[in-house]
């Protein structure tokens, strides 16, 4: 870990809270919302998800498995995230989730009009925005946790 941990405190707890209470609740409100109030699937949501973990390299993003509505996806679903271009096993509305959360991750510069005229074939544009805040949030909050060294001791308060 990269950050001094005071004995007995929470590690996510104390960076994102007491060191800097203003900006980490902040984050922590809308790193929570995107949980509590999407309205894309299961699937396409874990694709987006799980494909920016590979990518950041986050243990305890890796590890974790987002529950919506009471269900979870198969454990087998992250080895078919790692190989969307090619697995039978995603819809086209889950495979443009992942291409989309590895190419935002990777090469936002190069998300050309092709891109969008697929994307928007499987998507309106108020998913669009909210798959797009989703990995952003991802995106930064799981490189965060990775870069600072919380991802190998990260458990959420409350889980």
């Amino acid at each position: 870990m990269r950050i001094d941990i005071p004995e007995g405190q929470h590690p996510i707890e104390y960076v994102w809270g007491d060191l800097v209470p203003g900006i980490g609740m902040a984050a922590a409100n809308f790193s929570l919302a995107v949980y509590s109030h999407t309205t894309l699937g299961l699937r396409e949501f874990e694709a987006a998800r799980l494909r920016v973990a590979q990518i950041n390299g986050c243990v305890f993003c890796l590890d974790w498995r987002t529950e919506l509505k009471g269900e979870k996806v198969e454990e087998e679903f992250a080895d078919a995230v790692t190989e969307w271009r090619t697995t039978d096993r995603f819809d086209e509305r889950t495979r443009m989730s992942a291409e989309y959360a590895e190419r935002f991750t990777l090469d936002h510069h190069g998300l050309d009009d092709e891109f969008w005229d697929r994307m928007k074939q499987h998507y309106t544009q108020l998913e669009i925005v909210e798959l797009t805040m989703s990995i952003g949030s991802w995106l930064v909050f799981g490189r965060l946790n990775h870069v600072l060294g919380l991802d190998s001791v990260c458990v959420l308060p409350g889980h």
